[in-house]
């Protein structure tokens, strides 16, 4: 057990270590700059030190954290967070005498403790090196073999990501990182580990590199001041326009492998999860209940909902199956041996009731070809902030829609999907086009709470879905 006087000081620092964590919410109605109301849950001394390693769980607002807390000796401990003020948490009276608490993952040796406490001394390493913090959680990489999430928002049962990634093994989906051991305590699942997929390069980074490519060659044809002389061609002659089939860094045969993935990923689901009849009505009533904000955007609430309509109208709309719930071009990596799809933990703002409810597959895939435009648009803004290039508008417009028809076409050509997806053309496009209307309305909500700068993303998307 923890030292008592040690977890009060702890209890006391906390708050103000909290609010500046990533993977912290802060409770909703609270005023901004309020520091918050903390209960201790459960605590454990994990090493008496130094240096020390104090787990905790606390509860804030309802929501349950896992805090990991280091501590040595003022005089050496200055070194440990790395120059980064967010993991200090303050000084403290430890069993050893004055120390500094700090968060533990950015301390190697307490890592390499973690690792023994999480694996039951089945596991070692000799180098550890923190992946940094995620939304919702800590990634630590041991030896390059092995990865290590700590979950940071906890609830009691199974975790998604534990839950999914396991099940999908035992049915032999083999586009996972293979796991390796799970750590928990009672109700609570603490960590997951992983194969470390070494060399990887997740799927939004391939993009970017693609559309920089695609864009630097447009400039490199017109030059500076305009266009350029064509290779070749007579003087006054202008070069070709690339396009991005053309490109040196054309992305279209990875997004068609990305697509075949997806739809290997949804028959595993279906395998290991089961299937049922799609429930149009159901997830009709869930979009309806998000559209409200759309009128005060200046955005035709009117045409939204009758693309919820569409979806009702429907016979068949094909079947419900678990799904990833957050598919994007971060979620995917690829590896010299092909692509892999990481982390089922779902949308971290919705409930995990709603993200184990099973739902159309196609919601996965209005996720990435939602990606497909982000990543267009992001390159974009890196090449022409001010917006005033029309040409490279048009460019990010066609690599959108070339990965986006690649992607398609790599999934519905997979052997078996077609059990899972609407039959009927129409139907597929009206599932399809109500899901890609349901999640640019939940990423222009983000957007506007969390990055305003990127609000006009999703915005431009709901414009061109409404017919706007």
């Amino acid at each position: 057990m923890s030292d008592p006087t040690l977890v009060d000081q702890l209890l006391g620092l906390l708050p103000g270590f909290l609010v500046r964590q990533r993977w912290y919410a802060r409770p909703q109605g609270s005023p901004e700059g309020e520091l918050p109301r903390l209960e201790l849950v459960e605590h454990d001394e994990l090493a008496k030190g130094p240096p020390g390693l104090t787990w905790m769980l606390v509860d804030s607002g309802g929501r349950t954290y896992q805090v990991l807390v280091g501590t040595r000796p003022e005089a050496e401990a200055a070194e440990v967070p790395g120059g980064s003020d967010d993991a200090v948490m303050g000084v403290v009276d430890a069993s050893f005498g004055p120390a500094l608490a700090y968060e533990a993952t950015v301390d190697p040796v307490l890592d390499l403790k973690l690792l023994q406490v999480a694996s039951q001394r089945r596991v070692r390493a000799r180098r550890v090196r923190p992946v940094g913090a995620e939304q919702s959680n800590t990634s630590v990489v041991y030896d390059d073999k092995l990865i290590v999430k700590f979950f940071r928002r906890l609830r009691r049962g199974p975790n998604p990501d534990v839950e999914v990634t396991t099940a999908l093994d035992a049915v032999g989906f083999n586009h996972i990182a293979a796991p390796m051991f799970v750590w928990r305590r009672g109700a609570w699942e603490l960590a997951f580990a992983q194969q470390f997929l070494a060399g990887g390069t997740e799927g939004w980074a391939l993009a970017l590199t693609s559309l920089r490519d695609l864009y630097a060659a447009a400039h490199e044809v017109r030059g500076p001041e305009g266009p350029a002389v064509a290779p070749g061609g007579r003087e006054g002659g202008q070069a070709e326009h690339p396009r991005p089939e053309t490109a040196g860094g054309d992305f279209g045969s990875e997004s068609r492998r990305v697509g075949t993935v997806a739809a290997r990923m949804h028959l595993a689901m279906a395998e290991a999860f089961g299937r049922e009849p799609g429930d149009a009505e159901h997830w009709a009533k869930a979009m309806e209940g998000e559209l409200d904000g759309l009128a005060a955007e200046g955005l035709d609430l009117g045409a939204a909902r009758a693309l919820v309509d569409r979806l009702l109208r429907l016979d068949d709309p094909g079947a419900a199956v678990r799904v990833h719930g957050d598919f994007h071009l971060g979620q995917v990596m690829r590896t010299d041996v092909g692509w892999f799809v990481l982390d089922f933990e779902g949308e971290p703002a919705r409930s995990v009731e709603e993200r184990a409810r099973p739902s159309s597959p196609l919601k996965d895939v209005a996720g990435m070809l939602r990606s497909l435009q982000y990543a267009a648009a992001v390159a974009l803004e890196e090449r022409d902030p001010a917006g005033h290039d029309p040409a490279l508008q048009d460019l990010a417009r066609a690599w959108e829609w070339r990965n986006r028809e690649a992607f398609l076409e790599g999934y519905v050509s997979t052997a078996g999907i077609e059990a899972l997806v609407p039959s009927d053309p129409a139907a597929f496009d009206a599932v399809l086009a109500a899901f890609e209307l349901e999640k640019a309305v939940y990423e222009l909500a983000y957007e506007r709470a969390y990055r305003p700068g990127w609000a006009h993303i999703p915005r431009a998307a709901l414009e061109r879905l409404l017919g706007g």
